[in-house]
């Protein structure tokens, strides 16, 4: 099975304030109400694509999804590089349990 591996990164120059709303409209963030009572989880892009995140800035998609992940990148200004990758069988189980997970 092929993936696609994505490397990112967002630019100094666009300023803190867009970088933090980049990291939360990309990977979702946990939004606490009533003085830390009640937490609600905030799904970002990454909560409804299954991928790995390998490290700051690289994550590993199926191939069906990189285009999602691309335009969105684009969108928000952020330097990036793509390759076509073959996924290792540990990668492919991964990304098949999250699919699964995302679809129920």
């Amino acid at each position: 099975m092929e993936g696609c591996i994505v490397i990112f990164r967002i630019l100094k120059k666009r300023g803190l304030t867009r970088t933090s709303r980049f990291g939360k409209l990309f990977y979702g963030y946990t939004d606490w109400s009533n003085r830390g009572r009640y937490k609600y989880p905030r799904l970002g892009l990454l909560g409804t694509i299954p991928h790995i995140r390998l490290i700051r800035g690289v994550i590993i998609v199926n191939k069906d999804d990189a285009p999602k992940v691309i335009s969105f990148l684009k969108k928000h200004g952020a330097e990036f590089y793509m390759r076509t990758v073959i996924l290792a069988p540990e990668d492919e189980n991964t990304l098949l349990k999250r699919e699964a997970q995302s679809e129920e």
